[in-house]
């Protein structure tokens, strides 16, 4: 695929130390007495203690603050099966993102197999490792059953970020777009056109927003998911199969209210956005090119609300809003899931974050004038430091209020200390 920053991103890679990320030491390694804390005799001390207690392995490692990014290459970004090896540069920029954004250490493990039961055995033995796991880039069908066996076999979060990042994110966009377009949940019809990974994680999410069925139509590459379909229906799309009359996408776009792409590029035609309903919303996030070019789209209907994929047009459905945040609400109150009431608080909070005001770094960081909440801006952007401590926060309280949590926290001083870090983080002004 030949994109304008291919060139350069590759001489970034290149430099030395080559690749994004490396090992640094937590603890000063300078003298003698502090090679025998860290390693022979004195470590034997941590040893017993967790041998006595694993919960102290969270009190003496770095597990509690360790996520694994795994993945065999099975679906990797826009470009398809490329096999474990070449996912490992997009496994490795997770990792820099969950340091850059939520100061989480990651380790990008690439899992050489397209066998499930290999993956979900490799990946479950990992566990004394981590505190958590993010599986990345696997394919459908098998994504869901890998990550569904391991959220049962382990103790610590599993969490698809192709699924429920996305899911997380426009569940965030429509909270606003519905705002900006004068409707509501009640009585919106949705189209998604998509039915892998993240098109039927989107629908597991509305479905938990409380989007009934009836209003809620699902397209793949044959067309509407209705009952008595027989061609290409597994068992992970037959729950969302429709009972209508409706066979094609154009069919189901009629007089419908939202459009959620997570297909192909140039999919949703002119004819079909004409066809919807008064401030239709689009979110094409096909990528790297949408199901329909936005600025096209505004053309055509100048009523649109639209979002995609892209960096490069206004309002990115982007996983970055959801994934080091989500994480580190999970890691920090010890939750052995990331469930329904976590991702719910992690969408809200995100939307949320849109209508504040914008700060004077946020502008610097992006090179803008101005910006404010509308019909151009409902999704935060990444660089916003209120989204740690107002995303993680809301997580761990989701966390603690359905149990999930271990660990009780402040969440006033915890929103606090996290505001603080995002500072630090976002390094000298």
């Amino acid at each position: 695929m030949d994109h304008p920053l291919s060139k350069e991103s590759l001489a970034f890679h290149e430099a030395e130390p080559r690749g994004k990320i490396a090992v640094k030491t937590s603890k000063p390694i300078r003298t003698a007495r502090d090679l025998a804390l860290a390693y022979s005799p004195g470590v034997a001390g941590a040893v017993e203690k967790i041998s006595e207690d694993p919960e102290n392995a969270y009190r003496y490692t770095s597990k509690g603050n360790l996520v694994a990014v795994i993945s065999n290459g099975s679906a990797v970004l826009g470009l398809g099966n490329r096999g474990a090896l070449a996912s490992k540069p997009v496994m490795e920029g997770k990792a820099v993102l969950f340091k850059r954004f939520a100061d989480i250490d990651a380790f990008d493990i690439e899992i050489d197999s397209a066998d499930p039961d290999e993956i979900i055995r490799a990946v479950s033995l990992m566990e004394p490792t981590f505190g958590g796991i993010n599986l990345e880039d696997i394919k459908a069908p098998e994504c869901f059953r890998i990550e569904q066996e391991l959220v049962e076999k382990m103790s610590i979060p599993v969490f698809h970020d192709d699924q429920h990042g996305t899911a997380v994110v426009v569940c965030a966009a429509l909270i606003n777009a519905l705002k900006i377009a004068g409707k509501n949940w009640e009585n919106v019809s949705i189209v998604i056109n998509g039915a892998g990974a993240a098109g039927l994680a989107v629908a597991a999410m509305l479905r938990v927003f409380g989007v009934g069925k009836e209003r809620l139509l699902i397209c793949d590459s044959k067309g509407v998911i209705r009952t008595g379909r027989k061609e290409d229906v597994n068992q992970y799309k037959m729950p969302f199969a429709s009972d209508t009359e409706k066979i094609t996408l154009a069919d189901a776009l009629k007089d419908a209210g939202i459009f959620i792409g997570v297909s192909k590029a140039n999919i949703l035609t002119p004819e079909m956005l004409e066809s919807m309903a008064n401030n239709p919303i689009v979110f094409a996030m096909a990528n790297p090119d949408p199901e329909i070019d936005p600025w096209l789209a505004k053309s055509i209907r100048p009523d649109v609300i639209i979002a995609t994929g892209r960096s490069d047009s206004p309002n990115q459905i982007n996983n970055l809003l959801c994934f080091p945040f989500i994480f580190r609400g999970a890691l920090d109150t010890r939750s052995r899931r990331i469930n329904d009431p976590m991702k719910l608080a992690a969408a809200r909070a995100i939307a949320a974050a849109a209508e504040k005001e914008v700060t004077a770094g946020l502008l610097e960081a992006y090179g803008l004038k101005t910006l404010s909440f509308g019909k151009d801006y409902f999704l935060p952007k990444p660089f916003d430091t209120r989204l740690l401590p107002d995303v993680a926060s809301a997580v761990a309280g989701a966390a603690m209020e359905s149990g999930e949590a271990k660990i009780k926290l402040d969440l006033k001083s915890y929103a606090i200390d996290l505001g603080r870090k995002a500072e630090e983080l976002r390094g000298p002004k």
